[in-house]
């Protein structure tokens, strides 16, 4: 069997693939494709596994196109969902696609002049010409209605799956115009292979029968899993259903640690084979550590390690390690005033806090601090109590009755820590 599929299955992440696959990929060098779809100005994580085929599939010595749909963006993937999609304008899709760009040429080589260096395209460079009549005449004449009506795609709108209504002529043309994606990137760039989600099997083989009718030529196809939490619960999302993104604008590097990190033990057993790089005997090993001392979360903080440096890099993981162990008292001050407003505030999530001038903060003693100036504490002799029973900090350090903060103890610049004993926070943010 060819390594890059047999790497693919003993990391859970094959479902399928057109019978000759495995010889074309032992055969030659081969040209394959995984399309995304600009819905938004960023990708988030449920795009990553797509992301780790592609970079797999470089590590094996062939060739990943990454494939911007700036036209079939237009009109949006039905597969999976129950409902239209809202369209977008163009100037708004366009920023989306300069987006992924961005995003996309972080995570594959395309440096260099070897024969397997990845490439960046937008199928809009190629239909924005082509006239309905032209594509009608030329695409549509080749797939017949029953076979586009036989996908699941279609048939679960068409059945009304979900509470939909059907679906619209311009859902319908979506096989159609992957499917061409397909035929184009065969003739011009050698692509025989197209590789998705398990979902994309009939938009993909929609393409490799427009290949054999058009073109009479043989082109394959390959899909992955979608994947579920192990407890078939959605993969990706948030308790609130919000999205964990890969642009650090969006989802901040400190948030997109956490979410790995609190993956439970059947799922970040299961997430290091398919997110990271690691290779199967370490993998192995550290399950088996893991299990000796579940505790000690070995495995989660690998994964989310590995996760956050390739998405991220190693000086945004060190900052997002240093903010998670803010809380569990293994950090300085100095960590904490390093860190930004944004992450401060998430690895505070909750905490009760004030806005004080500058004037009654800086320069003050600790104990009109506790009590007047912030209202953390209810009295003076509250705050006498506590500092005298050493059970006040700030900014994580203890402090005595002598203290006063100055400019430099500020959290970037705006913000002060207060704390009675080891669970009792409050923030005082200074205007």
């Amino acid at each position: 069997m060819n390594s890059f599929i047999e790497e693919l299955k003993w990391r859970g992440l094959f479902a399928d693939m057109m019978p000759g696959t495995d010889e074309q990929l032992n055969k030659e060098v081969t040209t394959a494709y995984i399309g995304f779809d600009p819905t938004a100005d960023s990708l988030h994580i449920g795009s990553l596994i797509q992301i780790k085929i592609l970079a797999h599939f470089q590590q094996h010595g062939h060739k990943p196109i990454a494939l911007v749909g700036g036209a079939t963006g237009m009109i949006g993937d039905p597969s999976g969902k129950s409902a239209e999609r809202n369209l977008l304008d163009e100037a708004t899709l366009l920023h989306y696609v300069d987006c992924l760009k961005n995003q996309l040429s972080k995570f594959l080589d395309f440096e260099g002049d070897g024969p397997n260096k990845a490439e960046l395209m937008n199928n809009y460079d190629w239909m924005k010409n082509i006239s309905f009549l032209d594509f009608a005449k030329n695409v549509g004449k080749n797939i017949t209605v029953n076979y586009m009506m036989a996908k699941d795609s279609v048939k679960k709108r068409f059945s009304g799956d979900g509470g939909a209504d059907g679906m619209s002529f311009t859902e319908f043309t979506y096989q159609l115009i992957q499917g061409y994606d397909f035929l184009h990137l065969y003739q011009n760039n050698n692509v025989k292979l197209q590789m998705g989600g398990s979902d994309q099997w009939g938009n993909i083989t929609t393409g490799t029968e427009l290949i054999r009718r058009k073109a009479q030529g043989e082109a394959f196809a390959l899909t992955v899993p979608l994947i579920t939490k192990a407890d078939g619960s959605k993969f990706g999302k948030s308790e609130s259903g919000e999205n964990y993104w890969l642009d650090k604008k969006k989802t901040s590097p400190y948030k997109f640690y956490q979410f790995w990190l609190n993956a439970t033990d059947e799922d970040a057993e299961r997430f290091i084979k398919f997110y990271t790089f690691i290779a199967k005997e370490e993998i192995e090993a550290l399950v088996e550590e893991h299990k000796t001392a579940p505790h000690e979360r070995k495995l989660q903080k690998r994964l989310a390690e590995e996760v956050t440096v390739w998405v991220h890099g190693r000086e945004e993981y060190e900052k997002a390690l240093k903010a998670s162990e803010i809380l569990f008292g293994r950090s300085t001050a100095e960590d904490l005033v390093s860190l930004d407003e944004e992450t401060f505030l998430e690895v505070f999530d909750g905490v009760p806090q004030k806005e004080v001038a500058k004037t009654d903060v800086l320069g003050i003693n600790i104990v009109d601090l506790l009590s007047e100036k912030s209202g953390f504490l209810k009295s003076k002799s509250e705050a006498q109590r506590e500092i005298k029973g050493n059970a006040i900090s700030v900014n994580k350090e203890k402090v005595n009755d002598t203290y006063t903060a100055n400019e430099s103890d500020l959290i970037d610049g705006k913000f002060l820590l207060l704390q009675k004993g080891k669970k009792s926070y409050f923030i005082v943010k200074v205007i």
